[in-house]
């Protein structure tokens, strides 16, 4: 009988050959993404993680301008670095609303509750992370309901902090690449068109964060330019019918009482837009959600000054808190001009907007990418992004979250998706509901101790 070992250990050696070789070919890159090399002799040739070539030359210069104030920090905490001046756009105008509702010496109904817009993109899609801190922080300050809610979402649940169902709808986001007009556009960069008969229900629910299964207020935003006729029904109870005749400026319409599911329909809608609902308490903390997949912040500016403007005029914001930069940071990302000076752009316009209201810019949080030896390390453009973020925070004279450090630093996002149960996904970039409550509570806990230095520091400029 032919004996065939031989050629199996020459197919073998080939094998090899080819395998050792392929590291020398040069970087394939497919839709953006260049694949890692193949390199059977990466653990000779590669220096462990300790002993690596460091980026820091990579790095942007820390800000120029220093905080205010910086608090001495409890260890374990990272603080709030407010670069707020004499136009206190930073952190005192949310303490000190925090402060007026704690007292409940107000006449006024508005004085009543907190507002806080959270703008940001993926990261926080679908409730994640603003679910957690809306509870902790109705639960200390009071307050109940979701918030505002877009009129349709990407599937029917897509939240899992309310019910949510819709039909009849026709919707349009600044992410589509056709028939999107910017100048309809609302608060969350949607607007969305009924046919007759549309319509949308919000129910409360207890399954995910307490405090979401009734409320004491909901509301509607439209702009209707024609005649409007909808339809209202409060806990599945008798249907009410309102009539709205044109308007040149955005309506609120609002129901109060003790509601735990309202569901609208549009009889006639003649050159109508809808924006969104929401589901509010008349006292303590209202948190709203405006996340958009894809987006890094720039499209802000591009939400009409007038549209933004009007809704201020019913949801005035105490604290806007900015989080961005996944859709930004580049693995080897060294030069972020462009985007630090469209984001300056973007806090000047919600600055004009909301003249009330102090702005937080978080940092972008840690993501993680395989090196061409396989290994899992923070991205360098990540580090490099956050120092320019840092800049435009002290530019602009606003707060600054350091929501990388606060994660922990370096590997963080891989310590958290292999951590059981895991905290984030696999893409090694986004955190799942189980993260978004660690970091919830970190910046909660950030909050709380930001407001009692500040407390602090008003009670001894008395004295």
């Amino acid at each position: 009988m032919k004996n065939y070992l031989k050629y199996s250990l020459w197919l073998t050696l080939l094998v090899f050959v080819i395998l050792v070789g392929l590291y020398w070919l040069p970087g394939i890159t497919i839709a953006g993404h260049t694949m890692r090399r193949v390199d059977l002799l990466g653990d000779l040739r590669y220096p462990k993680p300790e002993e690596a070539v460091s980026d820091s030359d990579s790095i942007a210069p820390l800000p120029v301008v220093k905080p205010t104030f910086v608090d001495t920090c409890r260890t374990g905490l990272t603080c709030i670095e407010d670069y707020s001046d004499s136009t206190r756009r930073g952190m005192s105008l949310f303490y000190e609303a925090l402060n007026r509702i704690s007292s409940g010496n107000s006449n006024h109904s508005e004085d009543n509750v907190v507002r806080i817009a959270v703008f940001g993109d993926s990261f926080i899609e679908a409730d994640i992370f603003t679910a957690d801190l809306r509870e902790m922080l109705q639960k200390h300050f009071g307050g109940c309901g979701v918030g505002f809610v877009t009129v349709t979402s990407i599937t029917s649940g897509y939240r899992p902090t309310v019910h949510h169902t819709f039909g009849g709808w026709s919707s349009h986001a600044v992410t589509d690449t056709i028939n999107f007009d910017r100048k309809k556009q609302g608060i969350s960069g949607h607007y969305f068109i009924p046919v007759k008969g549309a319509y949308v229900e919000l129910r409360g629910q207890k399954k995910y964060a307490s405090l979401l299964d009734t409320c004491q207020q909901a509301s509607i935003f439209f702009h209707n330019k024609g005649d409007m006729q909808l339809t209202v029904r409060v806990n599945r109870d008798d249907e009410r019918e309102y009539s709205f005749p044109p308007s040149n400026a955005l309506q609120q319409m609002h129901i109060d009482g003790h509601i735990g599911s309202i569901r609208w329909t549009i009889n006639e809608a003649d050159s109508t837009l809808f924006y969104g609902l929401a589901m509010d308490g008349k006292k303590g903390i209202i948190l709203d959600n405006f996340s958009l997949r894809g987006s890094s912040g720039l499209s802000l500016r591009g939400i009409p000054q007038e549209m933004m403007r009007q809704f201020n005029r019913y949801r005035p914001y105490d604290l806007i808190i900015l989080e961005y930069g996944l859709n930004v940071a580049t693995e080897r990302g060294r030069n972020y001009d462009n985007y630090k000076n469209g984001l300056l752009t973007s806090i000047e316009h919600l600055k004009n907007s909301f003249p009330q209201a102090g702005l937080l810019l978080l940092s972008v949080g840690d993501r993680d990418y395989k090196t061409e030896d396989g290994e899992l390390r923070t991205m360098p453009g990540v580090k490099n992004l956050i120092r320019y973020q840092q800049n435009i925070a002290a530019e602009s004279g606003i707060a600054f979250w350091n929501m990388f450090e606060a994660m922990g630093g370096d590997g963080s996002m891989a310590d958290m998706v292999h951590t059981k149960p895991g905290m984030a996904n696999y893409d090694y970039t986004h955190i799942n509901f189980r993260g978004g409550r660690h970091l919830a509570k970190l910046l909660y806990e950030t909050l709380i101790y930001g407001k009692e230095q500040y407390d602090r520091r008003c009670f001894y400029e008395k004295e």
